[in-house]
């Protein structure tokens, strides 16, 4: 009974190692598991954070509390870095011989890796789950296609509205209770201290901009059976577009530096003392207290149209899922409860500050630490999520929406002229899915 925990090779070895792979593997996995073993070898891999020693420790904890109830039963760990997943998860479906049985993976990419024929369903051993019930919906669906369930999730992330405590006394400004009120501050502040920005926005900040249209009712798409419609150029959803990209000027953040910014851009200009406010994640926190604003921010709900309103936020975060071709399914079934169950998902918000996926659990961690209590707040008003398709991983890699935002900013086009344009371009890409 033992364990091991590796980092991974440099990324450009494994950008080659997993390019090299793809071109001589077919597009999808063809073939399952051959076996069900309970002894041996659970391979597992991870995302490999900034600073990853607190998620190392924790994730060290379960292993060892489970190999020591496994007998024959060895678990590699192997942190992988985040930025090559995608070539690394896709050659790894492509051959099972040296895929993992366990990964972590972004809960946009449940569909696609779906569709690849990656992900085991597990939707038997979900429901079996006594902890399942107290899963968030939203988080729930981020594992969910057509009703079946493929993975665990494991932690949840949403942005909220940071604003400069010390600027807004200065200005004798209060925190905004609606967007028109976010507008006018950033003006304001624009106005009174020009060095910054009022509010940091950024033309390829997509889940900066979503709340915008949510909040206004709109929708980036529409379900009917399994097809997806664009709506992103339906009447609210332009209103919501409008409102964003009304905030770039230079009575603000000047087109001419903030419609390239993305939402890392944002976070550093706000981080740095350079903007009156931000949207930005509860995953921000470290940034913030690294940054030139320690101790000279706060953070509420971003708001909605209406007062008491809260805009609907992007639901991200990460899940765990098994790989359809692992022989070591019902091992790797129930690691993967131990890894994402709630105790583990608790000692990893208290180590790396994610939020937990169980409502009750998080509830817990908002009573101990009032920071996330207006992240938790906005998940309890309610989140949104991308389209469940393999069409949204062509639609986000081809930057569908950021450059409808920067078409706008830029006077390319107008609102109108750039949501029709990103509809077409989105209606394609479902099309081409639903094939």
């Amino acid at each position: 009974m033992k364990f091991s925990a590796r980092t991974a090779a440099p990324v450009a070895a494994l950008l080659l190692a997993a390019l090299t792979a793809s071109a001589c593997a077919p597009s999808t996995s063809e073939g399952g598991a051959t076996g069900d073993h309970g002894t041996g070898t659970v391979r597992v891999w991870l995302f490999r954070e900034v600073d990853n020693k607190p998620k190392e420790r924790v994730v060290d904890d379960v292993v060892r509390a489970f190999t020591e109830k496994h007998d024959g039963v060895e678990v590699d760990v192997r942190y992988i870095p985040v930025d090559s997943r995608a070539e690394r998860i896709k050659a790894a479906f492509n051959d099972p011989s040296s895929a993992p049985d366990l990964i972590e993976y972004g809960n946009t990419d449940t569909a696609g890796y779906v569709a690849d024929g990656g992900l085991a369903d597990i939707t038997e051993e979900f429901e079996d789950w006594d902890q399942a019930a107290d899963t968030d919906p939203t988080a729930r669906e981020s594992v969910t296609v057509d009703g079946r369930v493929y993975g665990a999730p494991l932690f949840v992330g949403v942005r909220a509205l940071y604003y400069r405590t010390d600027v807004f006394d200065d200005l004798g400004l209060k925190p905004p209770r609606t967007l028109e009120e976010v507008a006018d501050a950033a003006k304001r502040i624009r106005a009174e201290r020009p060095d910054l920005y009022g509010i940091a926005v950024g033309g390829a900040y997509t889940y900066g901009a979503l709340p915008f249209v949510w909040a206004h009712g709109g929708e980036l798409a529409e379900r009917e059976g399994d097809t997806y419609t664009a709506a992103v150029d339906d009447a609210a959803a332009r209103k919501g577009v409008e409102a964003y990209t009304d905030l770039f000027g230079e009575d603000n953040c000047p087109p001419a530096k903030c419609a390239e910014m993305g939402g890392n851009d944002t976070v550093e200009a706000f981080a740095s003392g350079k903007a009156g406010m931000a949207i930005a994640g509860d995953f921000s926190r470290r940034a913030m207290e690294d940054g030139e604003v320690r101790g000279t921010y706060g953070v509420v709900p971003l708001p909605g149209v209406e007062k008491s309103e809260i805009a609907p936020a992007f639901a991200g975060g990460n899940n765990l899922g098994v790989l359809r071709s692992s022989d070591h399914r019902t091992l790797a079934v129930e690691l993967l409860k131990e890894l994402a169950g709630k105790e583990t998902q608790r000692k990893l918000f208290d180590g790396m500050g994610f939020l937990p996926t169980f409502t009750d659990t998080r509830r817990e961690v908002a009573d101990s630490d009032p920071f996330v209590e207006p992240f938790v707040r906005t998940l309890g008003a309610g989140t949104e999520f991308v389209p469940t398709t393999p069409a949204w991983t062509e639609i986000d890699a081809s930057q569908v929406l950021p450059t409808m935002f920067q078409e706008i900013v830029s006077g390319r086009k107008d609102v109108a002229t750039a949501t029709r344009d990103a509809a077409a371009r989105m209606d394609e890409a479902f099309g081409r899915a639903a094939d």
